[in-house]
């Protein structure tokens, strides 16, 4: 029964040459001269052929371990040690470091393998390139409009770097609003976008990436069951859809606008001499209107899907972060490390043990309602420095309060961490004054530096003094 014999190149004329030997056609010295090798092994070759025919002259290794690899339970012992510590390592760079820091010797190419077998690395023309195919605009005006933030040096070396934040229409490809801010922050993200619904009304859906102000992957301890940040939920209050995009080249439009921002407008602001974020914001209407009559298209439909705010709907109320606090039995809470006292009214009294939630507006003000009605309160923060008081009789009193003063002002006071970060927020009550400026101390900063060696009074002073010298000598 004829069967498959897999042979290499080098089998393959070694039985060539076998053939052409048993035909008569070849002598056995010069099949070994054609074939490199000695009579004797010739010979060899030969008697392995009439024994086992075309197998006798295949490789007996073929197929089986070699004699000198590795044992299995040192590849194990590596592995586990690569998976512990240099799970996204390249072969390469994991070489180095089980050597530096395990001392286990071992050859990068020997790694790599045993790293692709266990799934740890996949080499790079085993790795292609995701096709992102283009997609086409929407139909309508407001069907869609993507948002994104772009950090970039925008008055280059006459300010500080900030983040532009960039709203766009998929229809059109026009800019429906731009907002320079120090970072890209929650907000910020509420003034922006109550800018633009108060100019341009409600769109279907805003489409960005997956930036932690607009998708979280779990939800907050405060609310499991919603799994919304504040920006989504402010948004789902108004009836208004966010999708998240699953990589940069979904939302290309935005992303190709912000590399043309990135050239035109730096120029722009240049030309204008603009460095500061308050002069740049009030800039960018006639930047946006001129880019628009540039770049801007038509719609394929002339349909305008924004809609107008429900009765309902309240665009100052969404618009703010809004968090869930229990009213202890004494008409107190806690917001953000500051202890918040309602003020006994009849409401407030029947509100004992129940919760109420705590308005936080991109503005600074900041409100506690249920139900829609809001509460008076007063607060006592206890971060707030303790100011030094006048110089009174009592030096005793007076002396114990500049040391707890100066305790004060080396205290590092900071808010809670699961708190908001307040780069947005304007007139907040929430700002840690420094506890040494407020209590009287004013920096001196360094004397100046004086140049003794060229001072005239300096040198005559050393004239007179070598003058008596030579006088004594």
């Amino acid at each position: 029964m004829p069967c498959l014999v897999t042979m290499s190149q080098k089998e393959f004329h070694r039985l060539e040459a076998v053939l052409k030997v048993r035909d008569d056609r070849l002598s056995v010295s010069n099949a070994a001269r054609l074939l490199s090798i000695s009579r004797s092994h010739m010979h060899r070759l030969l008697a392995a052929y009439d024994r086992d025919g075309e197998d006798g002259l295949v490789s007996k290794k073929r197929g089986r371990p070699s004699n000198r690899r590795y044992p299995e339970a040192f590849r194990n012992a590596v592995l586990d040690i690569v998976r512990e510590h240099y799970h996204d390592f390249g072969p390469t760079l994991a070489c180095e470091k089980l050597a530096e820091r395990h001392r286990i010797g071992l050859s990068k190419e020997t790694l790599r393998q045993w790293m692709t077998q266990a799934g740890l690395w996949t080499s790079r023309r085993e790795r292609k390139k995701r096709l992102h195919q283009p997609r086409n605009r929407r139909e309508c005006f407001g069907e869609l409009v993507q948002i994104d933030g772009s950090h970039h040096w925008w008055f280059e070396d006459r300010g500080p770097k900030c983040a532009l934040l960039v709203f766009i229409d998929d229809a059109t490809g026009k800019l429906l609003h731009l907002r320079f801010a120090r970072s890209e922050n929650t907000f910020d993200y509420f003034h922006a976008t109550k800018a633009y619904l108060k100019e341009w009304r409600k769109p279907l859906a805003f489409y960005s990436d997956k930036h932690g102000i607009f998708r979280t992957t779990h939800a907050s301890d405060l609310d499991r069951t919603s799994g919304f940040t504040q920006f989504g939920r402010a948004l789902a209050e108004l009836n208004i859809d966010i999708i998240c995009a699953n990589s940069p080249q979904a939302k290309g439009r935005v992303e190709r606008a912000n590399l043309t921002l990135q050239d035109r407008l730096v120029k722009e602001l240049r030309l204008h001499d603009i460095s500061t974020i308050e002069a740049a914001n009030a800039f960018v209407p006639g930047f946006m209107a001129d880019f628009n009559q540039r770049f801007g298209k038509g719609p394929r439909n002339p349909k305008d899907l924004h809609r107008l705010l429900a009765a309902h709907e309240n665009l100052d109320g969404a618009m703010c972060r809004k968090e869930m606090r229990k009213l202890s039995q004494t008409l107190t809470l806690r917001y953000d490390k500051v202890l918040f006292i309602l003020e006994p009214t009849d409401v407030a009294r029947r509100l004992a043990g129940e919760k109420v939630i705590v308005c936080d507006y991109p503005d600074g003000r900041l409100e506690v309602m249920h139900d829609g009605i809001t509460l008076p309160y007063r607060t006592f923060d206890k971060l707030r420095s303790v100011q030094r008081s006048d110089v009174v009789e009592n030096k005793r009193l007076d002396e114990v309060l500049a040391f707890v003063s100066e305790m004060q002002s080396g205290r590092a006071l900071q808010r809670s961490q699961h708190g908001p970060r307040r780069p947005g927020q304007t007139n907040h009550m929430f700002a840690l004054p420094d506890g040494s400026q407020s209590n009287g101390y004013q920096k001196r900063g360094r004397k100046p530096r004086t140049d003794y060696m060229n001072d005239p009074a300096v040198i005559a002073r050393r004239a007179q003094a070598k003058a008596r010298m030579k006088a004594t000598e």
